[in-house]
């Protein structure tokens, strides 16, 4: 239809019967006769000029040379040898779908590996076109405009989804074509052009899909780049002269090694040259919520850390919101090895089934069937237990809810209620939520696992124990925040943490603890109350520990506040005769009293006797009291009355605990350690000494404070006997445990007794007729020990002048000069700390 207008008319032309055709308005255009040509009007009007015979078959359609629209690669591409491999070996192979899929994540690097080999490796393919395929809408585009490549005369005639038919005609009618399909959500959504084309090219599809490409060719699961590789990634980017790169390898560690992650970061240190990666990891921890929402210049809002999972998120929590739970419950557990136990009722059994299918299936976890375990990547974790109000996956509410989850359930595992805790599973868990749950948001629910796990510390070697101090601390800090100091459960995490203080022999600490908690009960309950006299005796205990180390009060007001205690037969004053008994024991232990473990013995008679009375002679706790009395007979000298009262408790012990139990080990222990020191005869003490010695290492290991004592009787029982070939081993396997509990600080000492060992070991070498060894040992050991620490006053010990002598004695009829010049320098080094350049000199001279 002519549109009308108000400009000026036409005049009619000559020829035109009836007076001509007419135009009106602007560019209007009025044809008087035969037109053989186009007309064109209006803006953007186009010709298209078709062949004869219109659009040509599909199959006649050459693809123009050099064909392809692969992304631009901006950054260096590191490693992934082995997966370009397997795609080299599946691209020389008959025809079929290749699938690229990430291991657990987005952002391994699965569009980067597949641009990259597309640009560099794919030989023989051609045309090679690239169509993100998230949707079915971004499919249908991609395959429009590869039609339009192939024709761009289509582009005006044909409709987008006339031109996406087009495209899949043309595929079909051509061979060694490649197809990237990238970023695949849906495989419906990829299915038609498959199934249409297959057959006559190559795809190569990238998708977080892992677990819905069993029907296709070959399946390649990408994981995150290695150690070495992630580092050289960044350093690759950053790197430039004079610029400080410490941190880099904890950096990459801390993001997982992600290419994504890896890459960001990079850029990010690279537009911040002041800034070391070191100081990112800070930033990552004081500001986490930032530094994962916004990147480098040039890094699109949608590709940061904070949004990358997004996409696959809406759709897990739109499908399942069960799973999106069961995601945040995770993020506060350790990455890897997760039990499944530890998701329990978050939702019921089939629907928790479901949500870790479908996490699975989204490359946001991996499950192992064999361990009946998941994994999840630790900056997934670390984004999904980061509150952002912005993000509906994210809000505070959430966080917190899932936190306290996380927590309850470790709770209830580690409490032993339903089943005995398996700590090797759970505490890297514990440590996990603990570690990343601040300490404010601590509940009472924390503060009953940091009890239990700083429980479960108390009951390992002496190293461990001092593990359980940190959780009590905070146990207790948590308990006062939510209870204030006088609520039973804040007194009974304050004794536990007193109770830790002492057995890693900070008894200053625990003073100081039950000091305040005494204080409090005696304001809250009054002087008389049971809870505050066992605070008394806890504290009266402590100090008693504490010797003459310091305190409020001296020892011997602590002891007379246990007496005033004592009273007739009760067990709680039977308990607090227990306690005087163990102080004077203590204290004769410490060296400062003397004669105090003659008066534990009456203590300790008395309680024994009142026992058999109250519980009976086969009671648990008459049998460690009778115990504790022959140790203290035993300490005193009086083995004629030990070894009896040991016999018999070891019998009752067998009889009613059994022979395997610690206690009874601990007292058989002791028994043979008795007759050991019995003066019997060498044959019969060696045997009894072996045999507590056995005892003492399978009851507490060859690092447990009962197993030195056992050893060193035993070697001296050796040496006595005249036995050097079991002495010296023995001697220098205790040498070898003493390097280790001081390099790893399992034992509390300050490592004076090594050098003793080490002249013991030379000593024996030298009574059994093999002194050039002797100088040997004493050169190389001592050398070695100046290096452990603890050792820097060496010098002040008894080791360093029995040293010397030992030396000029050993040496003196070789070589007198030799023999003085050789023990003057590594005394005077041992004591100096031992200069490393001096060392290999030392093993020279030994050596002539």
């Amino acid at each position: 239809m002519t549109p009308r207008s108000s400009g000026p008319r036409q005049q009619p032309g000559p020829g035109t019967p009836g007076g001509g055709a007419q135009a009106f308005g602007p560019r209007s255009v009025a044809i008087g006769g035969d037109n053989y040509g186009p007309v064109l009007t209006g803006d953007g009007a186009r010709v298209v000029q078709l062949q004869p015979g219109g659009l040509r078959p599909a199959a006649e359609v050459p693809a123009p040379a050099g064909l392809h629209n692969l992304p631009l690669r901006p950054g260096p591409f590191i490693g992934r040898s082995g997966e370009l491999d397997r795609l080299d070996a599946v691209s020389r192979g008959p025809g079929g779908v290749v699938v690229q899929a990430l291991h657990g994540l987005g952002g391994v690097g699965k569009s980067t590996l597949a641009s990259y080999w597309a640009a560099t490796r794919a030989d023989g393919f051609a045309p090679i076109w690239w169509i993100t395929a998230d949707s079915p809408s971004a499919v249908q585009h991609g395959l429009a405009a590869f039609a339009v490549a192939l024709e761009a005369e289509l582009s005006v005639l044909l409709s987008p989804p006339a031109l996406a038919e087009r495209a899949l005609q043309w595929l079909t009618c051509h061979t060694d074509w490649l197809i990237v399909l990238d970023n695949v959500i849906d495989p419906a959504d990829v299915a038609p052009v498959l199934a249409r084309t297959a057959s006559h090219g190559r795809f190569l599809i990238t998708s977080r899909l892992a677990t819905t490409w069993q029907h296709v060719t070959t399946v390649l699961r990408l994981d995150v780049l290695a150690e070495d590789e992630a580092l050289d990634l960044l350093t690759r980017t950053v790197a430039a002269p004079g610029r400080d790169l410490d941190g880099a390898a904890d950096l990459c560690a801390r993001l997982g090694h992600l290419p994504l992650a890896v890459e960001q970061a990079a850029a990010y240190l690279a537009q911040n040259p002041l800034l070391t990666p070191r100081a990112y990891l800070d930033l990552m921890d004081r500001y986490p919520a930032g530094m994962y929402a916004h990147g480098a210049v040039g890094i699109e809002d949608r590709r940061t850390l904070a949004r990358v999972w997004r996409p696959t998120l809406d759709r897990i929590a739109g499908s399942l919101p069960t799973a999106a739970d069961v995601l945040r419950v995770l993020a506060w557990y350790a990455p890897d090895r997760i039990p499944v136990t530890l998701l329990e009722g978050l939702a019921d059994p089939p629907a928790l089934s479901h949500a870790i299918g479908l996490l699975t299936a989204y490359s946001m976890v991996t499950a192992d069937a064999s361990t009946g375990t998941v994994s999840i990547h630790r900056l997934v974790q670390a984004l999904a237990r980061t509150p952002d109000p912005d993000d509906p996956h994210r809000t505070p509410e959430l966080i917190a809810q899932a936190r306290d989850r996380a927590t309850a359930h470790l709770r209830d595992l580690t409490s032993g209620q339903s089943a005995e805790p398996d700590w090797s599973v759970l505490l890297p868990h514990v440590e996990a939520l603990l570690d990343h749950a601040p300490a404010h948001t601590d509940t009472a629910t924390t503060a009953e696992l940091l009890e239990l796990t700083g429980l479960f510390f108390t009951g390992l070697n002496w190293s461990e124990i001092r593990r359980s101090v940190g959780f009590f601390r905070r146990a207790l800090a948590t308990l006062e925040r939510l209870f204030g100091p006088g609520h039973p459960a804040t007194l009974t995490a304050r004794d536990r943490l007193a109770d830790a203080y002492v057995r890693t022999r900070d008894t200053e600490q625990a003073v100081s603890l039950w000091e305040d908690a005494l204080a409090t009960l005696e304001r809250l309950l009054g002087p008389g109350h049971p809870t505050t006299l066992t605070t008394r005796e806890h504290l009266a205990d402590a100090q008693c520990r504490a010797g003459g180390t310091g305190g409020a009060i001296s020892r011997e007001q602590a002891l007379a506040a246990l007496e005033s205690m004592l009273g007739p037969d009760r067990p709680g004053t039977l308990t607090a005769g227990d306690h005087l008994a163990l102080a004077y024991f203590r204290t004769e232990e410490t060296g400062f009293g003397e004669g105090d473990m003659r008066r534990a013995v009456p203590v300790w008679e008395q309680a024994a006797a009142a026992l058999e009375r109250l519980l009976g002679p086969d009671h648990p706790t008459t049998l460690s009291t009778r115990h504790r009395l022959a140790l203290a007979y035993s300490r005193a000298g009086d083995r004629g009355k030990a070894i009896p009262v040991y016999e018999q408790t070891v019998a009752a012990m067998e009889r009613v605990l059994g022979a395997e139990h610690p206690s009874t080990l601990t007292a058989r222990l002791h028994l043979n350690t008795a007759y050991g020191n019995a003066h019997e005869p060498g044959t019969r003490a060696v045997s009894r000494l072996e045999q507590a010695l056995a005892d003492s290492e399978r009851q507490h290991g060859p690092h447990g404070l009962l197993a030195r004592p056992s050893r060193n009787r035993l070697i001296r029982a050796y040496r006595a006997a005249g036995d050097f070939g079991r002495a010296i081993p023995l001697l220098e396997r205790e040498i070898a445990i003493s390097k280790a509990q001081q390099e790893h600080g399992w034992i509390d000492t300050e490592g004076d007794d090594i050098p003793g060992y080490c002249i013991e070991l030379a000593r024996a070498h030298r009574e059994a007729g093999d002194p050039r060894r002797a100088i040997r040992i004493l050169v190389q050991e001592l050398a070695e020990l100046a290096y452990l620490p603890g050792l820097g006053h060496a010098h002040d010990s008894d080791a360093v002048p029995a040293f010397r002598r030992l030396l000029d004695r050993a040496l003196h009829e070789h070589d007198e000069e030799e023999a003085g010049r050789l023990a003057d320098r590594a005394v005077a080094m041992l004591g100096a700390g031992l200069d490393r350049r001096w060392r290999p000199l030392l093993r020279d001279d030994g050596r002539r």
